[in-house]
């Protein structure tokens, strides 16, 4: 199961492709704010292509907005992550803590007043400013919002699906001395809705009650060492639903795994009543429990908008928690590019700190839009992210790798936003065109089976790109735990330590096609690097 938005050498900084636009205009329309100056890509990209006006946004309707700034230094923090992250640099795993980067990379406290002020003497009630210095929560009416960025909120109607929801009509506006710190505005459209697609499988052709591989199966096919259960590491599952601990606890019963309880951290009030995305919880968490049984994981339960989504992952983040799970996406061309920027930005902050995140690459193949050309899923398609595929696991009878393919529906390709990074220029395709590549890395995902797990009150076999995702971060967190044992770093931003490995420690899966693209020797746009044998890519790893 992948949930997708709807509503996934030495390191060098990537490229993005940013819009320029004009001279921003007064929310009526009709004249240029003097003095101002508009931030790039902050409109929906097809917006009256795509959409029909139906009218205008209440003025005294309530909306959260989050402001992202850009890091001070952005050159010198690129420098920084490469160093840090390349197993090859003598600074490789001398991550900086979240004081540190504070005071080297965030914006200074003259230049947060500045911000506050601005928006508080537009009538916006200023929320949380994260740390760094890089976040800020605001609120308003929709008429305070217009006044204070100077564009029109207006109301939509989808020409496809129907959907009516709200947008900004252009790029909002700032002073020009305010505008030069600020990257985006999260919140000022509610077009992207976090939605999940669950892909249950009801046959039962595997060990698992409901079908699907138990934990027995999956680290036997996955090498995983008795040795390791992720004892005293920490994972972080970003998610935008919640879960019955009820569910949980059966499943942990049934298996004799004695996983820790969940714990539960909600940001900006929490992601509500229980959705359908229900089942995407439970089986991110049920799937780390079956690896890595031990780890402590903490659920980020965040609300489904965009200032939710940013404000989540800089809760991550702020937590400091090495390993973190996604199972949520969406493809590049349905975000804003300034919106993408923005969320890059909380992942190089991260992968500055030693953070890791392993993001599912999306149920969709090669055609992640649904368009019917190639398109890949963010946040999967992020350089600072490990993009994980899908396969479909073949075990033995004594729960020992057999065989893999690629899944047709593990998405994969080239991105449309990002350079590639050099990391990844060693496999770089001509199909990709001088721009990022994905995946990195798979795992299975086939749903017929997909992995057993217990939610809702029953069993089921669930799978897609959302099991194979945190089946990465568990490896994550039981390499962190050998780590620690040698005295080593921590794995961080695994990326450029996985593509120096050059193959060893993976599973090379050379059958199977995602749509446009077919497995093949080497690096893929189906399954990256392939699927982990964890004893021999962590030893590979640790040398």
């Amino acid at each position: 199961m992948k949930s997708r938005l709807k509503l996934v050498g030495l390191v060098a900084a990537p490229a993005l492709i940013t819009a320029v636009v004009p001279a921003a205009y007064a929310a009526n329309g009709a004249q240029p704010h003097a003095n101002r100056a508009a931030i790039a890509g902050d409109v929906l990209p097809g917006l009256k292509q795509n959409a029909t006006r139906t009218g205008k946004v209440a003025a005294g309707k309530r909306i959260s907005v989050a402001i992202s700034l850009i890091p001070r230094g952005r050159g010198a923090l690129d420098s920084f992550v490469t160093k840090v992250s390349d197993p090859r640099s003598s600074s490789y795993g001398h991550y900086l803590t979240k004081r540190q980067f504070a005071a080297r990379f965030g914006r200074t406290d003259a230049e947060i007043k500045q911000l506050k002020d601005y928006l508080r003497a537009h009538g916006l009630t200023v929320g949380t400013v994260h740390s760094g210095n890089l976040l800020v929560d605001a609120s308003g009416t929709a008429a305070q919002l217009e006044n204070a960025f100077g564009a029109r909120l207006s109301t939509w109607k989808d020409t496809t699906t129907g959907r009516s929801f709200y947008a900004n009509d252009s790029a909002p506006t700032l002073p020009t001395a305010i505008a030069s710190l600020v990257g985006d505005v999260a919140g000022l459209n509610n077009r992207v809705q976090l939605n999940h697609q669950a892909t249950p499988h009801t046959v039962n052709p595997h060990n698992g009650p409901g079908g699907g591989y138990t934990p027995a199966q999956l680290k036997g096919g996955y090498n995983v060492s008795g040795t390791y259960s992720g004892s005293g590491q920490k994972i972080a599952l970003l998610e935008f639903d919640g879960f019955q601990q009820s569910n949980i606890t059966a499943y942990d019963n049934y298996y004799g795994l004695g996983s820790p309880t969940p714990t539960v951290q909600k940001v900006d009030g929490g992601s509500g009543a229980l959705g359908d995305g229900q089942v995407e919880v439970e089986l991110d968490i049920e799937v780390l429990h079956a690896i890595a049984p031990k780890a402590n994981v903490t659920v980020f339960e965040g609300p489904n908008s965009d200032a939710g989504e940013v404000d989540t992952y800089q809760a991550i983040v702020d937590s400091g928690i090495p390993t973190t799970s996604i199972s949520w996406g969406a493809a590049e061309s349905a975000r804003t590019t300034s919106g993408i920027n923005a969320v890059d930005a909380v992942f190089k902050a991260g992968a500055a700190q030693g953070l890791g995140f392993y993001a599912a690459s999306g149920d969709d193949g090669s055609d992640d839009a649904g368009d019917g050309g190639t398109s890949v899923d963010y946040p999967a398609s992020d350089p600072y992210v490990t993009g994980v595929g899908g396969t479909r696991l073949t075990v033995t009878s004594s729960n020992t790798w057999s065989r893999e393919v690629a899944w047709s529906g593990g998405g994969g390709g080239k991105s449309s936003v990002f350079k590639i990074p050099s990391w990844q220029t060693a496999v770089q395709k001509n199909a990709g065109g001088g721009y990022r590549q994905v995946p990195d890395v798979s795992a299975h995902a086939n749903p017929s089976p997909g992995v057993s797990i217990y939610s809702q009150g029953s069993w089921s076999s669930v799978g897609g790109t959302s099991a194979a995702a945190p089946e990465w971060a568990a490896f994550a967190a039981l390499y962190n735990q050998q780590a620690a044992a040698a005295g080593k770093a921590r794995l961080g931003f695994a990326n450029p330590a996985l593509y120096s490995a050059s193959g060893t420690g993976f599973h090379d899966i050379t059958s199977g096609s995602n749509g446009a693209y077919s497995a093949a020797a080497g690096w893929d746009f189906t399954t990256g690097w392939g699927s982990y044998n964890a004893a021999t890519l962590a030893s590979k790893l640790l040398g």
